[in-house]
């Protein structure tokens, strides 16, 4: 099955600083894309995987579920792990909720997290009823593109399947029961107005995680894909100052590149 235009996974090998970005549930690498090509124009050496089932169309992500996303995020992980000294992950959305359970599970190795918009529970009435409607329908209107950017448009399904979403909700319980373990440097973004991820979904990430050093910024101008919309920058320049501040990859880049000047 060909991908979606945009939808191809994105690497970029640079510095000893790794940050793995995860996208979101129905969307594609194309929405970190921008974000990805921040940081690799900065140093870093960079992983946007595709997630199974993904970037094809809505019906192929019906055969997947959680531990298929998850074992994507996970492998991408390692193999940063093994080329990079320091590893961050970064996600949107469902991408976040994979980001927190790699801190829990991975712990040290993970140098600090960046969630955007982070899904973690079911929010509608509708959501929860899915383990009951998922046998009688298999898909309803998609997620895709809720941005508050005049042109800006975000490659995913126009559908979404309902036994996927069965999947992500079950998952979502691992990842809030696990909260307590996520103890790495966290910064939040999350935008005032988000048509898909109601806000209080971050309020859970900050009142369960047993982060200190935690940063959390309100988006003001963008909807819930926020790295495509009004505030994509401040995303894009608090993220790596946060990467910059923990691990020194800016004064690593400038040594680097005296050394070969």
């Amino acid at each position: 099955m060909p991908l979606m235009p945009g939808a191809e996974p994105y690497r970029q090998d640079g510095g000893e600083v790794g940050v793995l970005l995860c996208h979101g549930f129905t969307g594609t690498p194309q929405s970190m894309r921008p974000w990805a090509e921040y940081l690799a124009e900065r140093g870093l050496t960079v992983s946007v995987p595709l997630l199974p089932g993904h970037g094809t169309r809505w019906q192929d992500m019906q055969l997947t579920g959680w531990e298929d996303w998850y074992a994507e995020v996970d492998r991408e992980f390692r193999a940063l792990s093994e080329r990079c000294d320091r590893v961050f992950v970064f996600g949107m959305s469902m991408g976040g909720a994979l980001t927190l359970r790699l801190a829990a599970q991975h712990g040290a190795a993970v140098s600090g997290i960046a969630l955007v918009n982070p899904s973690v529970k079911a929010d509608s009435h509708q959501l929860k009823a899915v383990p009951l409607l998922r046998h009688f329908v298999p898909s309803v209107p998609g997620i895709a593109s809720d941005i508050a950017k005049e042109g800006s448009e975000e490659v995913g399904y126009d559908r979404t399947p309902l036994r996927a979403v069965h999947s992500l909700s079950r998952f979502w319980t691992l990842v809030r029961h696990d909260l307590p373990q996520v103890t790495q440097p966290l910064l939040l973004l999350h935008s005032r107005v988000d048509h898909v991820v109601h806000p209080s979904n971050s309020a859970v990430v900050l009142s369960r995680v047993s982060s200190t050093d935690v940063t959390e910024t309100v988006l003001e101008r963008s909807y819930h894909v926020a790295t495509l919309d009004h505030d994509a920058e401040t995303v894009f320049e608090q993220s790596y100052a946060f990467v910059e501040r923990l691990s020194g990859a800016g004064e690593r880049a400038d040594k680097e590149d005296a050394a070969s000047g």
